[in-house]
């Protein structure tokens, strides 16, 4: 399949003479990927479960909610910010959904200036929740939230733009593996604790997987428009290894988390992704150079983030019944 052009419209993608009224809003947001900040919040609930064998309901609803809306101005900023680098713009090799953004900019359903106001509206609407569970848990988690808020924006934004300075897949990996949990078990706590940051870790190396294996169909138009994340430095043929040696190393983590008594036993139901995380590994290693054969590496890298997640917060539930 040919690469398309950089103003044409592939099937599925965003269109204005369809998406019309308050529903472009929300699809902006990119719904289907707000996965990756639910599962680190199940995480921490888990955490906090296993130790309390309570939870306080209302705050573990507005926590997710406010991860979500966070994760959801995160996805919307880098969209604004990848407009305004150009790198959206010029990408022939995209692999709608996963890849090239949501396209809602260069397809003309939303402005950019209205892209940023919609991050900005959602980013208020997470710090005011942030600040009400402040008030509810402790000072310590607006230390958190704030880290996590500063992330997520300069993950896109000048002049940190984290993502072109090869600092993107360690701050997802930190943003979502450890400070998401940290701060669902917070709320529930009351204070700071390892548990919730040790059972994220090996959630970090999945939901950053993911991202590197998304930068390969975008490395050309990356490349050209200067973000220098870990696949352009390395380039394609040495960095195509990169994912089996996160999948490994976050297996590796885990395994070594449980056998030195850190987490219980039970979370050794999280190696249940590494088959797939393998088998999406390979695929790489033979297609790196072919964006639209990757699609079937994306999805099993989505599928063993998610099972992964749900895995971690379920050995947690068990050890603690």
């Amino acid at each position: 399949m040919e690469a398309a052009t950089a103003t044409e419209i592939l099937p599925g993608e965003p269109d204005p003479r369809v998406l019309r009224g308050p529903l472009r809003w929300i699809l902006a947001t990119r719904p289907p990927f707000l996965l990756a900040s639910a599962l680190p919040v199940l995480i921490g609930l888990a955490s906090a479960w296993h130790d309390l064998h309570r939870l306080r309901v209302p705050e573990a609803l507005l926590t997710l909610l406010g991860a979500l809306l966070a994760h959801a101005a995160v996805n919307v900023f880098n969209d604004y910010y990848d407009e305004l680098n150009g790198t959206d713009r010029i990408n022939t090799h995209r692999v709608f959904p996963y890849t090239g953004g949501s396209r809602f900019i260069q397809n003309g359903v939303l402005t950019a200036a209205q892209m940023r106001r919609l991050g900005i509206l959602l980013s208020l609407a997470t710090i005011a929740i942030g600040l009400w569970l402040t008030l509810r848990s402790g000072p310590d988690l607006l230390l958190i939230g704030l880290a996590g808020l500063f992330l997520g924006w300069a993950y896109s934004a000048p002049p940190f733009s984290l993502n072109a300075r090869g600092l993107g897949e360690p701050a997802v990996a930190v943003g979502f593996g450890l400070l998401i949990p940290l701060g669902a078990d917070f709320v529930q706590r009351g204070e700071i604790d390892p548990l919730p940051l040790l059972a994220g870790l090996p959630y970090a190396f999945l939901v950053m997987n993911l991202l590197y294996l998304n930068e390969f169909p975008d490395e050309a138009a990356d490349a050209r428009s200067g973000k220098r994340h870990w696949v352009v430095r390395l380039g394609i043929r040495r960095a195509r290894w990169g994912h089996l040696l996160f999948s490994a190393l976050g297996h590796a983590t885990l395994l070594w988390l449980v056998l030195s008594g850190r987490l219980p036993e039970t979370l050794l139901l999280a190696l249940l992704p590494a088959p797939l995380s393998l088998a999406a590994g390979m695929i790489l290693l033979w297609h790196a150079n072919e964006p639209r054969r990757l699609v079937p590496a994306i999805r099993l890298t989505l599928i063993a983030m998610a099972l992964g997640g749900l895995s971690i917060a379920g050995g947690l539930l068990l050890a603690a019944s």
